[in-house]
């Protein structure tokens, strides 16, 4: 009767609104991070299990490549049962596999524990990788607005260009490039990076090149993924309105097109860690800094697997949640722009 009574009258029946709970929304929320973070722990032992089998295809072995001269046939088979290399590698893969989620790393084949081996070189990388990334962030998005602001003028195409061309130099060209100008022409910054007795760098003026050397390359690539996601909010209808209304261009960019082009933005940032850590391989072995580059190099020299499994789960974990936080806030910023 009801029913038929708002449709004589042309009234529109009123739908009750259906308003999802926040508690729902909370249980969605963790179940989705833990699907993530399920997902990319199956990824992470799959790469440890690649780790265990690539070094196990190298020539030599840990027990041979830390020998001291003139060690006989049978100290090497006594140093090799003493690691453990005369059993099947995915029983010693499934061991340090057993501990890991202890912390327990294994150890490495001088004898030291891993766990304490990357105590001081982790955070070190930490530090150097964390601040280009900080600094990544600032310019990029510094230089992509600039160049917004007038959209395929003279600033504008000398930003996408330049930042194409620095993106295609690798970080230990631009490191040995930041030497020969700033140290060795220049003397403005040491070359080489010296410890405390910490194993920490002995002055911050040390940070500065590796840093800078990790920073080139990721600044030019985030610079062309801030000014394509400025160009793309930019043809937006509520762009183009607040245009008519004849607002500044600063404003305009500021209050409409930057908050819209920041999920994008914040997710290329975010791949950009794995990057960083991955070249600060690179970068730390060229300046002698004390991080995982160098001890990752002497792993891979020693053919010393517990060590290199331990620096790819160490990074792996720090870019896990390095880009699930940047998934959390790109969702955050999308559902507040909505």
């Amino acid at each position: 009767m009801a029913g038929q009574l708002s449709t004589e009258t042309g009234a529109v029946p009123a739908v009750p609104a259906v308003v999802a709970p926040r508690g729902g929304r909370a249980w969605a929320v963790v179940a989705r991070v833990g699907l993530v973070l399920l997902r990319r722990a199956l990824l992470l032992a799959a790469l440890l299990a690649v780790v265990f089998a690539g070094v196990e295809l190298l020539p030599g072995d840990a027990a041979s490549a830390t020998s001291e001269r003139g060690e006989s046939a049978a100290d090497l088979a006594a140093r090799r049962h003493e690691l453990g290399l005369d059993r099947p590698v995915l029983e010693r893969f499934w061991d340090w596999m057993s501990g890991l989620p202890t912390g327990d790393l294994g150890t490495s084949a001088h004898g030291q524990p891993v766990t304490g081996l990357l105590t001081t070189a982790f955070p070190n990388t930490l530090v150097l990788s964390g601040t280009a990334l900080l600094l990544t962030a600032v310019l990029s998005v510094t230089l992509a607005s600039w160049a917004a602001l007038r959209p395929e003028g003279l600033l504008d195409r000398t930003v996408t260009s330049l930042s194409t061309a620095v993106f295609a130099v690798p970080e230990f060209v631009v490191a040995v490039a930041l030497v020969l100008v700033l140290s060795l022409w220049t003397g403005w910054l040491p070359a080489v990076t010296l410890t405390d007795s910490d194993g920490t760098p002995a002055s911050w003026t040390m940070l500065i090149l590796p840093t800078l050397a990790l920073t080139v390359p990721q600044t030019g690539w985030n610079t062309r993924i801030a000014r394509a996601a400025l160009a793309d909010e930019a043809r937006a209808p509520y762009v183009e309105a607040a245009v008519l209304d004849g607002l500044p261009p600063g404003r305009v960019l500021l209050r409409h097109v930057l908050p819209g082009a920041l999920p994008t933005i914040a997710t290329g940032i975010a791949t950009s860690s794995g990057v960083l850590l991955g070249g600060a391989v690179a970068v730390e072995t060229v300046f002698n800094y004390p991080g995982i580059g160098v001890v990752l190099s002497s792993a891979v020299a020693d053919r010393d697997t517990p060590v290199i499994a331990g620096v790819t789960a160490l990074a792996g974990a720090a870019i896990t949640v390095v880009l699930l936080g940047a998934d959390l806030v790109r969702d955050r910023l999308t559902a507040g722009g909505r």
